[in-house]
């Protein structure tokens, strides 16, 4: 009598003769993956894939070579977006810039805010609980009629691309994404603490955090920083000059912000260099920055 033949587990109509050096059931070639010793199936290729702890960097970021970075992508296409959206209304840049206090006529103008409110006149802005511009000004970019126009994007964008996908490749998608949006938070809140009757917009808050994280990261590598400090004089010197027509406080502010954060990631002791622990120094972060929004709105508004 003739012996039957045996199929392939995952294609029984396909006679198979080799077993997989794991599992020991027959595969077909369609189904062998090569291992060290012989061959393995693809069931129990991904199963020692999944049980191969993924190498990550210093800052808890998985290390992957050819992984695309994808959050400063998505974070580019949404800021032409959005760009793009001022141009067709314009109206958009007076309604989500970051502005801490003033106080809006009846001619739909605005003026100065000094603590009174007058018939007629209703307050605008962060202190009247608008606290979404926090967020929504670091995404938006002065209008093409105004002077710098759609140069202020382009070299925010410029720096985006550059720094940014060397900070999301040490950091990891998720931690970059929350530096880049802790940043743009952090610039905001020193615009309102102490320019609340100005009218700022701009990534250039999240760009200098970038910019701050990009010099810990290299110092933390132990990298040669003589050119991370050429890099980082040039920035300083640019928040220097472009405080004569940008907001130097959303850039400061954003550049301690970035700072502060990733030298959390990087110099914390192992044992807090966790995701649960990161994300908890993140929301206390974000305590900081309510707290401080609060007590500067209670001091503008008479509490």
């Amino acid at each position: 009598m003739e012996a039957a033949a045996t199929t392939c587990y995952r294609h029984p109509s396909i006679e198979a003769y080799v077993r997989c050096t794991r599992c020991d059931r027959h595969i077909c070639p369609d189904c062998m993956r090569e291992a060290s010793v012989g061959h393995q199936c693809v069931e129990c290729v991904k199963e020692g894939q999944r049980s191969v702890r993924q190498p990550r960097t210093v800052f808890g970021g998985a290390v992957s070579r050819a992984a695309a970075p994808v959050v400063t992508y998505v974070l580019i296409a949404l800021n032409v977006l959005v760009y793009l959206g001022e141009v067709v209304r314009p109206e958009i840049v007076d309604r989500f810039a970051v502005l801490g206090a003033v106080l809006t006529g009846p001619d739909g103008e605005q003026y100065y805010y000094r603590g009174d409110t007058f018939q007629g006149y209703e307050l605008t802005g962060i202190a009247d609980g608008e606290w979404y511009r926090l967020v929504t000004g670091a995404f938006l970019h002065l209008p093409p009629d105004a002077s710098f126009g759609v140069m202020h994007l382009l070299f925010n964008m410029f720096a985006l691309w550059n720094i940014g996908r060397a900070v999301e490749g040490q950091l990891g998608r998720a931690r970059y994404l929350a530096l880049y949006l802790l940043s743009a938070v952090g610039g905001s809140v020193l615009v309102y603490l102490l320019a609340p009757d100005t009218s700022t917009v701009g990534a250039s808050g999240a760009v200098f955090g970038l910019a701050a994280a990009y010099w810990v990261i290299h110092r933390r590598l132990g990298h040669d920083m003589a050119a991370v400090n050429r890099f980082m004089a040039g920035f300083l010197l640019w928040m220097v000059l472009s405080a004569l027509f940008t907001s130097w406080q959303g850039h400061l502010g954003g550049l301690l912000t970035g700072a502060l954060v990733t030298y959390g990631l990087a110099y914390a002791p192992a044992k807090l260099r966790t995701g649960p622990l990161q994300l908890a120094g993140g929301a206390v972060l974000l305590g900081l920055f309510a707290v401080a929004v609060a007590v500067r709105t209670s001091a503008l508004t008479g509490g």
